[in-house]
């Protein structure tokens, strides 16, 4: 493995790091400064709705300059979104209004960086000489270790260190980010033949007219919103009622594991056999293990179908990656990813908030159950709809620029 990919993996790390942290650490900052949890719920709230307007707008400029340089842009308005809260705490003091605007500045580097690293992968797959397959499966697997490891080094920086020192840190780890960024030739991030106007209506038209994009950001809306209810109320609320709150953290921990197994096994494997066979194989898993999630019954089971489901997605997960590399063309690739990453973006609120219905008026079992019901159903699509029976390498692939592992080895 060569330089080119060592930097784009770490670089994501370091960044998914970063909001990882932030993610434990900023609530939990509001909620000692304000003493309110309210004006935690609304720093968050604030955040969300900026962020998916930022990744249709940064969408464009995505398509407009150097993918890398607006990758590390991006890191950089992370970095100093969160490093400007201890500053203002050193100087005029936190209250609610300086996190909700930082945070909303901060939204125009989250998803937009997103959508600036998953744009530049064409261009990292040939200076890196490494199959998309491989890259994405990588990815998947370093994300789960950081979705293990994040949440409980925010927790112990917490424990030993003041607020505002972890919020220097977090800055820290999006600048790093940033940094290791620019290891990676400028090429890379070259945009090919792009047209004289770019709009932002390219890029949904691009996605609605396409079967294929249209189901598949449909199928990830979907799993995302399922995954969020469960993980940030139906959970919460069953282990709560069940007098036994600690054992979230241990559900987390699985599906962590779980995609770790499962991106692990992809850019290992996934050169053999059918892409037919893992999507199925990934999708079938998937839904057994939200099946398993629906059921609520001893925390074992509850934790082997946390297991299940990240199996699942880190195995058809990393194939929708790579399908997403092959199948977008270059030249709208911010657009329609901007919009894909916006939409999955408030994927989240919606399903929390439909849970958060079905569990105040009939009960957090019957919420598991529409939520196992709606990705059952959902799978059951994705299995037979056209758009994603034919998942084989195309011609398109190589006019995209993307190379395979059987000409270019690792």
């Amino acid at each position: 493995m060569n330089r080119v990919p060592i930097a784009y993996l770490t670089s994501y790390v370091l960044s998914m790091l970063g909001n990882s942290i932030a993610g434990v650490a900023l609530p939990l900052l509001v909620l000692q400064i304000t003493g309110s949890a309210l004006a935690t719920g609304a720093v968050a709230v604030a955040s969300a709705l900026p962020a998916a307007v930022a990744g249709l707008i940064m969408g464009v400029v995505i398509d407009r300059i150097n993918r890398r340089t607006a990758s590390v842009l991006t890191d950089v308005v992370s970095a100093l979104s969160v490093a400007a809260l201890p500053l203002v705490d050193a100087t005029a003091g936190l209250a609610v209004g300086w996190f909700v605007l930082f945070a909303v500045i901060g939204s125009f580097g989250d998803v937009p960086g997103l959508t600036a690293r998953e744009a530049m992968i064409p261009g990292v797959v040939r200076a890196g000489r490494m199959s998309a397959e491989r890259l994405l499966g990588l990815r998947e697997a370093l994300g789960a270790l950081v979705m293990l490891a994040g949440p409980a080094a925010a927790g112990t920086l917490m424990a030993v260190l003041d607020g505002t020192t972890v919020l220097w840190i977090t800055a820290g780890t999006s600048a790093a980010a940033a940094a290791v960024t620019m290891l990676i030739p400028r090429q890379a991030g070259e945009i090919g033949a792009a047209p004289e106007r770019i709009r932002l209506r390219d890029g949904w038209h691009t996605l609605v007219r396409s079967p294929f994009l249209r189901t598949t950001t449909l199928v990830s809306m979907s799993l995302i919103l399922v995954i969020s209810a469960f993980q940030a109320l139906v959970l919460p609320v069953h282990f709560t009622l069940e007098g036994r709150p600690e054992l979230l953290g241990f559900v987390l921990s699985a599906l962590a594991v779980g995609l770790l197994v499962g991106g692990g096994t992809y850019a290992v494997l996934a050169g053999r056999g059918r892409r037919r066979t893992w999507f199925v194989t990934g999708l079938l898993i998937a839904v057994a293990g939200i099946g398993v999630l629906a059921t609520l019954a001893e925390p074992w089971v509850v934790f082997a179908g946390a297991a299940l489901v990240g199996l699942g997605n880190g195995l058809f997960g990393s194939l929708m990656g790579v399908l997403m590399v092959e199948r977008i063309p270059d030249d709208v690739r911010g657009r329609v990813m901007g919009v894909q990453n916006s939409a999955i973006t408030l994927a989240p609120a919606a399903g929390m908030g439909g849970a958060a219905i079905l569990t105040e008026n009939s009960g957090v079992g019957v919420a598991a159950a529409v939520l196992a019901v709606i990705w059952a159903v959902t799978g059951v699509i994705a299995l037979w709809v056209r758009p994603l029976r034919d998942l084989e390498r195309t011609d398109s692939f190589s006019a995209g620029g993307a190379v395979s592992e059987d000409n270019h080895a690792m």
